[in-house]
């Protein structure tokens, strides 16, 4: 059995789970706050939608992992390093719904904080990047 196509999905299909449930959270906060105000309602929905990008990531990593020579690199590593990968793109996609939900919240509250409200999701996000760039390196070899 060849690990290495199951290994290529995983990224995509674990980083679509997760972002799936970062945007759930991020979106559920956005609706309750669109409810009571007329205004801002395009930020709140760019801090809902944040999460998504761990499925762009995810759908890089299938791409390159479906095309790694077999010859140089085994299907079981190319299972690992999905795995791994698609587990960091999913919580950071969890994560980054919630912190995209406070960040709602907060912009709510005080508007003076909207473009302040990016920091912690971004942080975040930069973590996603890392396991991309991870995989990607360790695929390239």
């Amino acid at each position: 059995m060849d690990l290495s196509l199951f290994g290529a999905i995983l990224p995509l299909g674990l980083g679509a789970v997760g972002s799936s449930i970062g945007c759930g959270i991020a979106g559920m906060t956005c609706h309750g706050v669109m409810s009571k105000t007329d205004e801002g309602h395009g930020l709140l929905i760019g801090l809902s939608a944040m999460p998504a990008s761990q499925t762009i990531y995810g759908f890089v990593l299938m791409i390159l992992f479906s095309q790694v020579d077999p010859s140089k690199i085994s299907g079981l590593s190319i299972f690992g390093i999905g795995l791994l990968c698609g587990l960091g793109l999913m919580v950071s996609a969890i994560y980054q719904g919630k912190a995209c939900s406070s960040a709602i919240l907060g912009v709510s509250k005080k508007a003076s904080m909207a473009g302040k409200s990016f920091i912690s999701p971004g942080i975040i996000e930069s973590f996603a990047l890392f396991a991309m760039i991870g995989g990607i390196v360790l695929t390239s070899r």
